[in-house]
């Protein structure tokens, strides 16, 4: 277990890095080095290539039995699909375009697991921990995505119908990749080297791109308009989301280092994936880059703060 000087050390080796991208992103638009038409292309190059390409070989990596963590998965899936439901009762109400409804809503859950919520896991409790935030997030993920990519198309056109919600889940990207990692996890599926590492060049480009995108994306000169929504986003993904989960946890007699990689997981700020989902189906990327950025910054005291807290109960 982590001290607490511990805790403020990695929180801010992991989260300062992402916030310096984002910033280097935002200069190199105003440089005028990353144009409108360069994030339109990197974007769709990142959803459809490096994104399926970082979780394939995540979660194909991954040793962990998938079904003793059952209780764990069980409770994160349960959480992020009412928190979405409450989410879609009470927007109507407190976002006034209707077609910002799915950026709040998948702003306020789609955590970014991926990579620092597992870099949270493997400093807390090293390659177990690791593993099993592996497992979490290949579950998570789909969870995610399949939510994600409903919600979007339901509130950015009023008439989308319910076969073109699910012909948009099956064809996903980035759903097919993680369909595809665990095919090859469950039955130790053999990949020649050169197809691994090919895939592996893919995921690296996921992060740095990913965020500079974001960064480029924002105009703080529309964040006025978009304040009250990115706001509604970001409490509750800092703040209710966590909290329902853990919540969940503990009533479920989860302790111990599930506990720690549940809280760690779903503490972590909204997904730079979410402004990639966001553009590539043609939203508010902009509200998502602030929601993103600010729930970046606001995460790091609200992650020290609560597994402070957590430390103590467990």
């Amino acid at each position: 277990m982590l001290d607490n000087k511990a805790i403020i050390d990695f929180a801010f080796s992991v989260i300062g890095p992402v916030i310096l991208l984002i910033a280097f992103g935002y200069g190199l638009y105003k440089s005028g080095l990353m144009t409108d038409d360069f994030v339109e292309r990197a974007s769709r190059l990142i959803f459809n290539f490096a994104l399926p390409a970082l979780l394939f070989t995540t979660i194909s990596k991954s040793n962990v039995d998938a079904m003793s963590q059952l209780n764990i998965l069980l409770i994160g899936v349960v959480g992020t699909v009412t928190i979405c439901a409450i989410m879609m009762l009470v927007s109507p109400f407190l976002v006034a375009r209707r077609s910002d409804r799915g950026v709040v809503i998948q702003g306020a859950f789609r955590s970014n697991m991926g990579i620092i919520g597992l870099a949270y896991c493997s400093n807390a409790y090293g390659e177990a921990g690791l593993a099993l935030g592996s497992i979490y997030l290949g579950a998570m993920t789909i969870t995610y995505n399949i939510i994600s990519v409903g919600i979007l198309n339901f509130y950015l056109d009023s008439k989308t119908s319910f076969i073109k919600v699910v012909k948009g889940i099956i064809s996903n990207p980035i759903i097919l990749s993680i369909v595809a990692a665990l095919l090859v996890s469950t039955f130790n599926v053999e990949i020649p080297n050169i197809a691994l590492n090919s895939v592996g060049y893919f995921a690296q480009l996921t992060l740095p791109l990913a965020l500079l995108c974001t960064g480029a994306a924002l105009r703080f000169s529309s964040f006025r308009s978009d304040a009250k929504a990115a706001a509604l986003s970001i409490f509750v993904k800092c703040l209710v989301y966590p909290s329902v989960i853990v919540l969940a946890a503990i009533y479920f007699d989860i302790s111990g280092i599930k506990l720690g990689i549940v809280y760690l997981m779903s503490i972590a700020p909204t997904a730079a994936a979410s402004y990639i989902m966001v553009r590539k189906i043609g939203g508010n990327h902009q509200l998502a880059a602030h929601i993103i950025a600010i729930s970046t910054i606001l995460s790091v005291p609200v992650t020290i703060i609560g597994y402070t807290l957590l430390t103590a109960y467990l």
